[in-house]
């Protein structure tokens, strides 16, 4: 256990002369293991007491003084046990108290009393709490160190804050409003059932239905850029996005990444990448962005998130950024690698549940709350099938549906076969959900149909997980300031030529750079680009080889 986060020992008792004593022989005996605190005021003690329950403290003892002016001793163990229940309780008693101590071990049930005075120590104090608190060790369960979410189940603001967690790879409790632990984290904090999702840090400290960059600022996450002129703006930190962080602040460029959302993009989603070169045993996406996160702060590239790009002016030789709180950057040259989301599901009704059990992505994120359902899977691409094997080690039945036959023609071979070696995982082909279906704002059945006879049924699901393809991130680009196909993605390099881009304002002399878009200066690297090949191992690529031509157009100005 940390330092700051060792067990505690409380003693209580208003004869100041006494209580130095106890708290000296106290630090003496176990100031290695424990964190002695001491009080003259039990009302002060039971205060502390409700505060560092609030912090996720763990108190092991407690040792109060029987006679106080403000409450009885014993009076001051049962108005604590509550807070910690499984915490020794030692009364100090004179002779003349010795029948109150008595009957508080039956009442409050009270583990001892010690008589004043205790010396010498070593006889008449260190044995007994020696003894109580190796009992208490014994059954000591360290509490979760680190940020709990309170809130509900079929929340979609609970979802997006835990997902937002996980994504930036940021350990968290979810704690369950209606469960014995929510309500009692509710009513230690005096929060109303209004003010959920509620966020507790390892603090204590908390934010009532926050707003993600609430949450990024509380953890000294920057949202906020300088107002210093950068080389190169990357828009987007999925693993191109990465990448070309990584080479521009290991080249010396003064580098800086906006990323609307987590760093990753789809990749860091996943639950295992088995086919990037270097990792025979595969690796799961959020340790790749947990990796490539260091060395970009390694080299000193500047972070900013949750925060997105709203629209790019340009002015001379200088592109000038609008972010989504008013703020603008100013950079030399730009790469867009926002990269791609997952399309909306069709179906009637998959709106009104998204986020309260229709879920886009975020199979790690919900696995847990699938525990023993039955869970349905839309798409039949790699990260489907990375999903379902997944959600297979808690779900009781994981079905895919496709609307071809079979997996064979979208997804890799080698997870087709891990699919078919896992017995609660069925593919189910020729199906397509018409309805998504439900009460009390959560998911319960799916009205499906079967497109080789045009019937439809109903099934009984607990979730829905959503991957039916690509949709490109452009939609923020203003109309025909940045060239785009007519799926939405960015046209770059040689394919402008063909879309007649000199006859539509190009400017230099110059081809266009194999990743540079329409405008000179403004570069497109990953899956958001026309004619990117959808791989992680090309995304990395396009990403330090846009980092190439950052130079080359720096270089002419």
């Amino acid at each position: 256990m940390a330092k700051d986060r060792k067990p505690i020992i409380l003693s209580v008792d208003d004869d100041q002369q006494v209580l130095r004593s106890l708290k000296r022989d106290l630090r003496n005996q176990y100031k290695d293991d424990y964190r002695i605190i001491s009080t003259d005021s039990a009302q002060e003690a039971l205060d502390a007491v409700k505060e560092l329950k609030k912090k996720g403290e763990v108190i092991a003892l407690y040792l109060s003084d029987q006679r106080m002016p403000e409450m009885l001793g014993v009076d001051f163990l049962e108005n604590a046990k509550p807070f910690f229940p499984k915490a020794k309780r030692v009364l100090l008693t004179a002779y003349s108290d010795t029948d109150a101590a008595i009957k508080a071990i039956n009442e409050v049930q009270l583990d001892y009393y010690l008589m004043k005075p205790w010396d010498p120590p070593e006889e008449k104090l260190y044995p007994v709490l020696n003894e109580l608190l190796e009992d208490w060790k014994m059954a000591y369960r360290p509490e979760f160190q680190g940020i709990r979410v309170v809130g509900y189940q079929y929340s979609p603001k609970s979802h997006n804050i835990k997902d937002w967690l996980a994504a930036n790879l940021l350990h968290y409790r979810w704690v369950d409003a209606r469960s014995p632990k929510g309500e009692e984290v509710i009513g230690l904090h005096n929060c109303e059932v209004k003010e959920l999702p509620l966020v507790i840090f390892e603090d204590g400290s908390t934010l009532a239905d926050p707003a993600l960059d609430q949450i990024a600022e509380k953890l000294g996450m920057s949202a906020t850029v300088s107002e210093e002129l950068y080389d190169v703006v990357i828009i987007g930190s999925g693993p191109s996005g990465m990448a070309a962080a990584v080479y521009g602040g290991s080249e010396g460029l003064k580098t800086l990444v906006i990323e609307k959302r987590a760093p990753g993009g789809q990749a860091g989603s996943s639950s295992r990448i088995e086919n990037y070169l270097g990792f025979p045993s595969g690796l799961s996406g959020s340790e790749l962005t947990r990796r490539a996160m260091a060395q970009t702060l390694r080299f000193g590239v500047d972070v900013v998130s949750p925060r997105e790009v709203t629209a790019i002016e340009i002015q001379d030789d200088y592109k000038i950024l609008t972010l989504d709180d008013g703020s603008t950057v100013k950079t030399k040259a730009v790469i867009l690698t926002t990269g791609v989301e997952y399309r909306k599901l069709p179906a009637e009704g998959a709106d009104t549940f998204n986020g309260a059990g229709v879920y886009y992505g975020a199979a790690i994120t919900e696995a847990k709350a699938c525990e023993n359902q039955n869970v349905f899977i839309v798409g039949g691409g790699n990260s489907a099938g990375q999903g379902a094997v997944y959600l297979s080690k808690f779900a009781r039945h994981v079905t895919i549906m496709v609307r071809k036959p079979d997996l064979t023609s979208s997804m890799s071979s080698y997870l087709i076969e891990q699919i078919d070696n896992i017995d609660n995982i069925s593919v189910e082909g020729y199906r397509e959900v018409v309805k998504v279906c439900g009460a009390d704002d959560h998911v319960e059945r799916l009205v499906l149909k079967n497109m080789e006879n045009d019937s439809t049924y109903e099934v009984d699901a607990d979730a829905l997980f959503i991957f039916i393809g690509a949709r490109p991130r452009t939609e923020w680009l203003e109309s025909g300031q940045i060239m785009i196909d007519k799926r939405g993605f960015v046209i770059t390099g040689r394919d402008l030529l063909a879309t007649e881009a000199r006859s539509k304002g190009w400017p230099l002399e110059r081809n266009p750079y194999l990743l540079e878009t329409c405008q000179p200066g403004i570069f497109a690297a990953g899956d958001v680009r026309s004619g990117a090949m959808n791989r992680v191992a090309s995304a990395v690529g396009e990403g330090a080889m846009a980092i190439k031509f950052v130079h080359a157009y720096l270089a002419e100005h």
